[in-house]
């Protein structure tokens, strides 16, 4: 994911955390506020519930890959937490991407042959 794209600074976790809209689903968290730029950034949180460092890292490229794949489709202007659950471990790759997918259509983020959809936050 290019370095633009990613959530870098706490305090930027923290202002998600603390303004954003939650979503929820049994193997992700999805918060989400808008942003004052053209595109969109990421971040994905997991926390040591999931299991040691081998296993969260691989949730987080999971996940990070699944956002390069629904990227194209999200509308621009949005941060964005996703927060791993620990049932995202032994899940299937195609289940991630849907539940990812899921909760981002219903935050109104993704592309549906709308011109331009917008979200309430």
């Amino acid at each position: 994911m290019q370095r633009r794209l990613r959530l870098r600074h706490s305090r930027d976790f923290q202002r998600l955390r603390a303004e954003g809209k939650t979503w929820t689903h049994p193997l992700l968290v999805l918060s989400v506020a808008p942003n004052s730029l053209d595109h969109n950034r990421y971040g994905i949180i997991t926390t040591r519930k999931i299991g040691g460092a081998v296993a969260r890292n691989r949730v987080k490229r999971r996940f990070r890959a699944a956002i390069h794949a629904l990227h194209p489709r999200i509308a621009p202007g949005y941060d964005v937490i996703v927060i791993a659950r620990p049932r995202a471990l032994d899940c299937p790759f195609a289940d991630l991407t849907r539940a990812l997918q899921d909760l981002l259509r219903r935050a109104g983020l993704m592309y549906t042959g709308v011109a331009n959809p917008t979200i309430e936050v």
